[in-house]
C-alpha cells in the first residue's frame, strides 16, 4: 500500500512539475505573440510581361486577413523595382520605390467578408514610373512589394512573415510578385539574321536544310558537300515583311545535323540538333528587342 502511495506521489509530483513547466512555455509565447497580417493571393494574370507588347497587362487581387477579419487594417502600400538580368556590362536595375499607397477604405470586400484590393499595372507603366523606358529584354525582372499598415502602428512583409504565411496553401501571401519579361514576337521581326551550321560526319546535310518563308517566298539554307562540316549565313528580313516563317527540312542524315539561328540582336534565338524537330519552329523563336 505504501508503494502505491509513494508512486502516487510521485506521479502527481511529476504532472505538477510538467503542467509547470507547459504554463511557463505557454506564458512565453503570449508575451512574445504580436499580432500580424496577411495579404492573401486571390487572383493574378499576366506574367509575363511581352517585351514586344508594351500594353502588357500585370494585375494581382489580394485579400487581408488580421485577428480582427480586417478591422485592423489602416493601409498598404505598395513599393517596385527592377532588375537587370542582361549580360552586357551596362547594369540598368532601378532600386525600389513607393509607387502607391491604398488606404484601407479604397479595398472592397471580398466574398469571405474581408478587405481585398486589385492592382493592375502594364509594362509600359511600370518601366516609366522606375525609369527604365524601354531598356528592358528577355529574362528582367521587374518586383512589385506590398507592405500591411495595421492601425497599431506595426506593418508586415515578405521580410518578416514565415515560411506557413508566405507559401502556405491557405495564407498564400508572398508580399512579392514577380514579373518576369519574356520576348514572345506577334509578327516579323526584322533585321540581319546569323544562321551558323554543322556537320558531324563532314559531308554535307544531304538534303536538309533551314528554310526560312518571307511573304510566301522561301529560301532554303544548307551545308553542301562541298562546304563539308560546315557553312554560316547572314540573311536579312526586311522592314516591309509582313508574315515569315522558319522550318527544319529533314534530309537523309538528320543525326549528324546541328544548327543556331542568331537573332538581329546578336543573341541566339534557336538551336537545335543533332536530330531537330522536323518541321515549322516559328513559335519557339526567342527574339528580343
Amino acid at each position: 500500500m505504501k508503494k502505491v502511495s509513494v508512486f502516487l506521489l510521485a506521479l502527481s509530483t511529476v504532472f505538477f512539475v510538467s503542467c509547470e513547466t507547459d504554463d511557463k512555455v505557454v506564458d512565453q509565447v503570449l508575451e512574445n505573440y504580436t499580432v500580424g497580417a496577411v495579404l492573401r493571393t486571390r487572383a493574378q494574370e499576366g506574367n509575363p510581361y511581352n517585351a514586344f507588347v508594351p500594353e502588357s497587362v500585370f494585375t494581382v487581387t489580394v485579400e487581408e486577413q488580421d485577428s480582427e477579419f480586417g478591422d485592423l487594417l489602416a493601409s498598404v502600400d505598395l513599393y517596385a523595382s527592377f532588375t537587370d538580368n542582361q549580360d552586357d556590362p551596362n547594369d540598368n536595375s532601378k532600386a525600389e520605390i513607393l509607387i502607391g499607397t491604398f488606404d484601407a477604405s479604397e479595398f472592397s470586400t471580398s466574398s469571405r467578408g474581408l478587405p481585398e484590393l486589385t492592382f493592375t499595372t502594364t509594362l509600359a507603366e511600370s518601366a516609366s514610373l522606375l525609369g527604365v523606358g524601354t531598356d528592358y529584354s528577355g529574362g528582367d525582372v521587374f518586383s512589385y512589394r506590398f507592405v500591411v499598415n495595421l492601425v497599431d502602428g506595426s506593418s508586415w512583409t515578405n521580410v518578416n512573415g514565415n515560411g506557413n504565411v508566405l507559401g502556405g496553401s491557405y495564407f498564400s501571401s508572398p508580399y512579392k510578385y514577380d514579373v518576369v519579361v519574356a520576348c514572345i514576337p506577334v509578327g516579323p521581326v526584322p533585321g540581319d539574321y546569323t544562321l551558323d551550321m554543322q556537320d558531324s560526319f563532314g559531308d554535307g546535310w544531304n538534303g536538309a536544310s533551314v528554310r526560312v518563308t518571307v511573304d510566301g517566298v522561301p529560301t532554303d539554307y544548307t551545308i553542301s558537300a562541298a562546304q563539308g562540316a560546315a557553312n554560316s549565313e547572314v540573311f536579312t528580313i526586311p522592314d516591309t515583311a509582313t508574315t515569315v516563317t522558319f522550318e527544319y527540312v529533314s534530309g537523309d542524315w538528320d543525326s549528324e545535323v546541328t544548327y543556331q539561328l542568331y537573332a538581329p540582336n546578336g543573341k541566339l534565338a534557336f538551336e537545335d540538333g543533332p536530330s531537330p524537330f522536323i518541321g515549322d519552329f516559328t513559335g519557339s523563336l526567342s527574339i528580343c528587342p
